[in-house]
């Protein structure tokens, strides 16, 4: 036998191949413990230097949950946020038992390594246990958006080509819907599962029969089914780089875009979560992240890799999340924008109540644990991102004990990317000069890294604050690809690094970034990405609109909202008012993506080619102000 190194063309490293005499062919693996494997090794000629078994194991962040189990086995892991929830605390223990045996199911439905599994889930229990069983059945997550229509569910459902669909009770006449329209273009529909944990919701009433009988398994009766914890074998990825989760960056019914996550990029990235949330260990986790959004920003591994509860909450409102605070000492959570608003806005603001001594997360605690010397009370973290939070929101935040991270990041990054971290010098700043500096971007975290480039000649712009160029990513925690579309993931990986689409300046001195404009008129509302080609293509749809063009206009309450300029057939000015196009296109689109503006033009300003002058769009949106918050609900 004789070792030859081969120079990879990506790099400089060396590629180290076992060659058997008579056998002239790379040697993936053999019995021997310590045999090399086909990685890029050594690095340089050190004799000696080997790659085997004893150092060396595919990274995933499965093995956070089967460290947690052992480490942490009587602590909560899952806790409904409600008081009288239907949902049990379990611990880490009782996590990896259930874990265990939904994944024995799972397997035992016909999944095999790599078929997708898809769930439409809030944010309840099951969807967490989920993000550990799938994988360690070896198949694909692929959390669905809660708040796709049928149409748009059954799109991503054939395209995914998932074998499987757990569904939320709450959400069981979206899926039977996507399901029939599956079968009715000639797909083959996922085998449908049917989760009925309440967690907070008191609706207890059965779903219709009609959506019933799409149902072929209940969740908790499935998963006593499967093989006991003991007997089960992990199917362990054997390739850190095989995928972990499927992602759609949005519910486009012409292209949809899959975004894939790997083992090791989900395992990276829930490490370098960990990090920019400042989380120690056993932290209390409030679920106001939607677990659909990039795997709960990847921090639903994140938390099983410091032992934390996970606080799961079905519907967030500001008197929930401060509800749910007090009663189980949250130290983090996070959200777009507009759960901040939520929680500066609720009525019950002047006085947090403090931590009651009867919450299901103290009383965990082993009984002869001595009590602990009395603590200064510290701030709870919420990250958030999609758009700068409003100054006065901050301020608020701050007020009632919260400290706020701002990050910055896409789905094809695994989540948030860049972080602003705060320094100790920014604290005597009067409050606008603070809000000002948290609003940017910040730099990128420890998994990757980021710079912002002319698109064209690929060159770094200076950090002046005026010269624009486009954020571009590498590194670890970029994701594998798009699924199905090698066109786009070229595009999109074209020059050696992932375009983003965003221009941004970098401010000078401490080089942060900072947005300035969207490449691509993307329509950030309540921190969802709203195509405005979707919301264009349904305004077509109308039999009085001639033409339309969407961005965004300033929103008090989501950031910034959908509005429509439209151009009205001749002879149907009269017969069709903003009201009525608003409501027509909520009957087509999910209720985020629907314009709350429309305004009727003679003639949209065009180019001399005739492309929509959206610049000009943009100034007469903005020039229309902010829309007012709704009124606040007495109940």
């Amino acid at each position: 036998m004789r070792r030859i190194s081969i120079i990879n063309s990506r790099s400089t490293a060396f590629v180290a191949i076992v060659i058997v005499p008579g056998k002239e062919k790379e040697k993936t693996r053999t019995s021997s413990p310590c045999s090399l494997l086909p990685l890029a090794w050594p690095p340089t000629n050190m004799e000696g230097a080997v790659l085997c078994a004893a150092n060396h194991a595919p990274l995933t962040p499965i093995s956070f949950l089967i460290r947690s189990a052992l480490v942490y086995p009587d602590r909560p892991a899952i806790v409904s946020a409600d008081a009288g929830g239907a949902a049990p605390t379990r611990t880490w223990r009782e996590t990896r038992a259930r874990c265990l045996r939904l994944a024995a199911a799972i397997a035992g439905l016909g999944v095999q390594r790599h078929h997708v599994v898809a769930v439409l889930a809030q944010n309840i229990p099951a969807m967490y246990e989920l993000h550990f069983a799938v994988p360690m059945a070896g198949a694909v997550i692929c959390a669905l958006n809660s708040r796709l229509d049928a149409a748009m569910a059954s799109v991503l459902l054939r395209h995914s080509e998932a074998k499987l669909l757990f569904v939320d009770a709450a959400l069981l006449p979206v899926a039977a819907e996507a399901l029939r329209l599956v079968s009715s273009a000639g797909a083959n529909p996922p085998i449908a599962v049917l989760i009925t944990e309440l967690l907070d919701d008191n609706n207890t009433n059965p779903p219709p029969s009609s959506s019933s009988a799409l149902i072929e398994h209940e969740y908790e009766a499935l998963m006593a089914g499967g093989s006991p914890a003991e007997d089960f074998t992990i199917r362990w990825p054997e390739d850190e780089n095989w995928p972990i989760a499927l992602n759609y960056t949005s519910g486009t019914t012409s292209r949809p875009k899959g975004v894939i996550y790997s083992h090791r990029g989900a395992y990276l990235n829930s490490i370098a979560a960990v990090l920019l949330n400042d989380m120690a260990a056993m932290p209390v986790y409030l679920w106001t992240v939607p677990m659909f959004h990039c795997n709960g920003w990847c921090l639903a591994w994140g938390v099983a890799a410091q032992g934390g509860a996970n606080v799961c909450l079905r519907r967030v409102t500001g008197a929930a999340v401060l509800a749910a605070v007090a009663r189980h000492g949250v130290t983090h959570l996070g959200g777009a924008p507009t759960v901040l608003s939520m929680i500066a806005n609720s009525a019950d603001v002047s006085a947090p109540p403090e931590p009651k001594k009867t919450n299901q997360i103290q009383n965990q605690k082993q009984k002869n644990t001595p009590p602990e010397p009395r603590k200064k009370k510290k701030k709870v973290v919420v990250m958030t991102g999609g758009a700068p939070p409003a100054p006065a929101v901050l301020h608020r935040m701050e007020s009632l004990g919260f400290l706020v991270i701002h990050s910055y990041g896409l789905t094809e990054t695994y989540g948030p990317a860049t972080v602003c971290t705060w320094k100790p010098e920014w604290n005597s700043l009067p409050a606008a000069e603070r809000a000002a500096i948290k609003s940017r971007q910040g730099l990128h975290h420890i998994g990757l890294e980021s710079d912002i480039k002319d698109p064209s000649t690929m060159r770094s712009v200076p950090p002046d604050g005026e010269t624009m160029g486009e954020v571009m990513f590498r590194g670890n925690t970029v994701m594998s690809g798009y699924y199905k579309d090698p066109a786009a993931t070229a595009e999109s990986f074209a020059g050696g690094w992932l375009r983003s689409g965003d221009l941004a300046v970098r401010t000078p001195g401490d080089g942060y970034v900072k947005i300035k404009d969207r490449k691509k008129d993307i329509v950030i509302s309540g921190g969802e990405n709203v195509s405005t080609v979707e919301v264009e293509a349904a305004l077509f749809a109308h039999p009085a609109v001639a033409e339309a063009a969407v961005v965004g206009r300033a929103d008090e309450f989501w950031g910034e909202t959908p509005c429509a300029f439209v151009v009205v057939k001749e002879g149907m000015g009269e017969k069709v008012g903003e009201g009525e196009v608003v409501e027509f296109c909520r009957r087509r689109l999910p209720a985020f993506m629907a314009p709350r503006t429309v305004v009727f033009l003679e003639e949209l300003p065009r180019t001399a080619t005739g492309k929509v002058k959206k610049f000009e769009l943009r100034e007469m949106a903005r020039a229309l102000g902010s829309l007012p918050r709704p009124p606040a609900s007495k109940l």
